[in-house]
């Protein structure tokens, strides 16, 4: 647990993978991280590796098929060897620094590198799936290119919870990446979701992902995911803030 935090990362089972990729999928616009990283902790059957809890969370209770659990969790697998972070909640702007500093000091003793998802709005209907790439080392952005994955292009900024991981990673010296998807800006959308995981993620972290069902089932993830989507437009408009993303 950083010092003077109110969040810690409480370890459930011992991680036998060695050098895993963190995959972050925590709610943001088009809620494409979450859906996207819902998938892939299900298709490589990940096992839970620990939960994140704070007394900056908002105070809920979370459950999946009538059980209750920890509303931000960690999920590991060895092969391949990735990890990924996940919340059935948004953040709120007060936990974002405490969280950061518990994916710093806790959990990236774990892991190798990060990969942060991060939704954008698409200017139009054509636009949806595209994806930029931006990195913090030589050797990652070496990565991106040979994975085909367009660097962003110019000056920019990036906001929310992802763009605070990725800087916290940034000066702590740990590889990080984040992957850019143009997404609806008002709705869950697993078509977005569904391009991040094959244009980039897949040769990227270099494993094999079947997205069918996000075109099959998009409208029922769609509904499952409304709830997060409304909270999250809530924390944005009490803090007058536009919705995280890319701005150039």
């Amino acid at each position: 647990m950083a010092p003077n935090s109110s969040t810690s990362f409480e370890r459930m089972t011992e991680l036998r993978a060695e050098s895993p990729t963190l995959i972050e999928g925590l709610p943001g616009l088009g809620l494409v991280a979450s859906i996207a990283v819902d998938q892939i902790t299900k298709q490589l059957d990940l096992e839970q590796h620990g939960t994140i809890v704070s007394d900056d969370f908002p105070p809920v209770a979370a459950f999946n098929d009538g059980r209750v659990r920890d509303a931000v969790r960690v999920y590991g697998g060895e092969d391949p060897a990735v990890m990924t972070l996940q919340s059935d909640v948004p953040i709120p702007p007060t936990a974002v620094e405490s969280l950061s500093q518990c994916v710093l000091s806790d959990v990236a003793e774990e892991f190798e590198r990060a990969v942060f998802l991060a939704g954008t709005p698409a200017e139009t209907e054509d636009d949806i799936g595209e994806v930029m790439g931006v990195a913090t080392t030589d050797q990652l952005e070496g990565a991106l290119t040979d994975a085909e994955i367009t660097l962003a292009d110019g000056a920019g900024v990036l906001g929310g919870v992802t763009g605070a991981l990725l800087n916290a990673c940034y000066h702590d010296d740990v590889p990080a990446a984040v992957l850019i998807v143009r997404s609806h800006p008002y709705i869950p959308d697993p078509g977005a979701a569904r391009a991040v995981i094959e244009n980039a993620l897949e040769p990227l972290v270099k494993f094999d992902i079947d997205t069918q069902e996000l075109l099959e089932q998009a409208e029922e993830i769609q509904q499952q995911k409304q709830q997060i989507a409304e909270q999250l437009q809530q924390y944005q408009q009490q803090q007058d803030q536009p919705p995280a993303g890319m701005y150039q």
